[in-house]
């Protein structure tokens, strides 16, 4: 395996590196980050003629390693992020029983998987998601991963629109005193999101260079705990006035079992920056890594467990995707985590955009020093118009975050998190198929593919489902005359 540099500049390999914090490695948003691996390592022959996404190598600022407690907390800030806010839902989808225990398997299976990487990478001889294709299977397998590369943030950036349009838009209706049923199309999700694309994540998306979006993660993580604490403290106001349903606090409903996954799924995806993490360890090593792993994945996973009881206490079955929905428009208190939120939000889709440029530069026009410096900037704005104006409109399509949720872990965080790193530890792995060592592998990758194919055949069949409409909640009518004030 190339060796992480340590007492020496590092050089990223990927121009698509996810954040530098302060001398260590971390990602915006776990489930809401880029969905491009950025390695380090030393020049040598194989990763030469692997080159992943971002041809062209970058010299950072001396770094020292980080300890494991600081690697683990960048793990944790790479894996908990605006997926988080979907948990309860997933536990609406497929019951409480049933969703704990789902829950407890994704991050077994995650952490398993993160680990399996580390190895694919050191039998490859690489330390970069794309390098480790490329030596399992050529060309080709370069191709498809820079392929789901691009989708998953895309899809990210979608949901980011569909989150802002409709936390935003309540904020602004409660600054204004206007109901968030108002007609006014100043108060309308379209509008709202229009304004923040146009005057936030399009003059953000614009720069080359965001590598100073990197201190966001940290307040990011703060955000979260914050939104945790509010969630749990909104708790009793709505125990009187939410209607009782028949399917509130069932065990398990197996038909939501595999949206459930694909939700989860994405609230867990790291693999983007497992080999940055990796390498951000001092004298790093397997037997550190799998601790460090095993740490940051408890964590995570004690995190997404309270939103999702506290979420799903409050609002039972009538949890949305997106948990902040379900709050009253006039709730200050919730008003000041949907602003929080959607700062980070904000912050964190020109990232994804980064990501997305970068991998269709490199898949179409190859190294950027190889071009026209006058053609590439045109073009950096062209496709960063085009990918801010098109996922914009993507957005308008639904308002039910959690159907984006879903689709995005199928068909990008599934394959990203579970199957292509099996395959690829299979594949490099010498012994049969069938010997101890790959059998594991063997199980996470027929999984993958498991859920993602059935996964698609529900979607299509079921559609998106019922959305409550932003601000539309029948309760939110009937505390305006109980005792219980919201503000």
């Amino acid at each position: 395996m190339a060796e992480c540099v340590t007492n020496e500049k590092k050089v990223v390999t990927e121009k698509t590196y996810i954040l530098q914090d302060v001398g260590n490695t971390a990602s915006v948003n776990g489930n809401t980050a880029s969905a491009v691996e950025a390695g380090t390592h030393k020049k040598a022959p194989l990763d030469e003629s692997t080159q992943a996404v971002g041809n062209q190598q970058e010299t950072l600022k001396d770094e020292t390693q980080s300890s494991l407690s600081s690697t683990a907390l960048n793990y944790v800030n790479s894996i908990v992020g605006s997926g988080i806010i979907g948990m309860p839902y997933a536990f609406r989808l497929a019951g409480v029983g049933l969703g704990t225990f789902l829950l407890i398997f994704i991050a077994v299976i995650t952490d398993y998987s993160l680990i399996l990487m580390v190895k694919g990478g050191q039998l490859a001889g690489t330390t970069s998601y794309q390098g480790m294709m490329e030596k399992a299977f050529g060309r080709t397998g370069y191709f498809v991963i820079s392929l789901i590369q691009f989708i998953y943030p895309f899809i990210a950036m979608v949901s980011y629109n569909v989150i802002v349009g409709d936390t935003i838009t309540q904020v602004v209706s409660r600054l204004f005193l206007m109901e968030a049923t108002n007609s006014s199309i100043f108060v309308s999700r379209e509008f709202i999101s229009f304004i923040t694309s146009v005057l936030v994540t399009l003059p953000f998306s614009l720069y080359r260079d965001i590598g100073k979006l990197a201190k966001v993660s940290l307040v990011s993580m703060i955000f979260v705990v914050f939104i945790l604490i509010t969630v749990y403290v909104r708790i009793p106001h709505f125990q009187e006035v939410l209607p009782a349903s028949e399917d509130a606090w069932q065990f398990a409903n197996f038909s939501g079992a595999i949206q459930a996954i694909s939700v989860m799924t994405f609230a867990f995806m790291c693999h983007h920056n497992t080999f940055l993490l990796y390498c951000s360890i001092d004298n790093t090593s397997m037997v550190k890594w799998n601790k460090v792993t095993h740490a940051s994945l408890f964590i995570s996973f004690i995190t997404m467990t309270l939103m999702a009881y506290g979420g799903y206490a409050t609002f039972t079955s009538t949890v949305q995707g997106d948990l902040l929905n379900n709050y009253c428009w006039n709730d200050d208190l919730m008003n000041v985590s949907r602003l929080l939120f959607s700062i980070t939000i904000l912050l964190t889709y020109p990232i994804e955009c980064f990501v997305c440029r970068e991998v269709l530069e490199n898949i179409f026009w190859g190294k950027i020093e190889d071009q026209d410096e006058e053609q590439s900037r045109k073009r950096h704005v062209v496709m960063t118009l085009v990918l801010v104006l098109a996922t914009y409109a993507l957005s308008l399509v639904t308002d039910c975050l959690g159907i984006v949720l879903e689709i995005n872990g199928l068909v990008a965080a599934v394959p990203l998190a579970f199957i292509i790193p099996a395959l690829c530890y299979m594949k490099l792995e010498e012994g049969p198929l069938l010997s101890q060592k790959k059998g594991p592998a063997l199980l996470l990758a027929i999984f993958g593919i498991a859920v993602t194919t059935w996964g698609t055949i529900v979607i299509i069949t079921k559609g998106s489902g019922e959305c409550q409409d932003v601000g539309d909640m029948p309760y939110c009518r009937q505390l305006k005359t109980s005792s219980h004030i919201v503000q």
